[in-house]
């Protein structure tokens, strides 16, 4: 037996009971805590100087194992759209995109996922990156970072 629940929102958090008859037994039950969670983003502010290493973590409080076993994306907003840095699946290399000029040769991933840019330019300041964990294709955790830069 399954109940399928569809258009999900947090109001359908709460104890389900399934129970049926069984002959010669007598009445059979399960229950089951559901605990919808609403998408939430992280947003972070990251300071760094003109022309040093900026390294922006993934996911702040997620050890880097539970981050090896799902695809994610790192993506930088650029002119009002968000453009693809770079993708990571599980045991697979990282793909670096091309969608962003300002970043072709500036970006790579680190260790744990962590977005790594050298060196930060005054073009940096200001800008959103934000990191896309695909635990489920409905259950996507994101992270952004807001970066500011300072002259020597």
């Amino acid at each position: 037996w399954t109940l399928h629940l569809k258009n999900v929102t947090v109001s359908l958090s709460g104890q389900y009971e399934c129970s049926f008859a069984t002959y010669p037994y007598g009445t059979k039950a399960a229950k089951i805590q559901l605990i919808v969670k609403a998408e939430e983003e992280q947003h972070y502010v990251k300071e760094v100087r003109l022309n040093q290493t900026l390294e922006i973590p993934c996911l702040e409080d997620t050890t880097p194992e539970n981050l090896s076993h799902y695809p994610l994306k790192w993506l930088v907003g650029e002119n009002g759209k968000k453009k693809e840095l770079v993708t990571k699946e599980p045991s697979c290399p990282a793909v670096y995109r091309n969608g962003s000029a300002l970043y072709r040769q500036r970006v790579h991933l680190g260790l744990n996922n962590a977005l790594k840019i050298f060196p930060t330019k005054i073009t940096d300041d200001g800008r959103v990156f934000s990191c896309h964990v695909v635990y489920h294709p409905e259950r996507v955790q994101k992270s952004s970072t807001t970066v500011r830069v300072f002259g020597k």
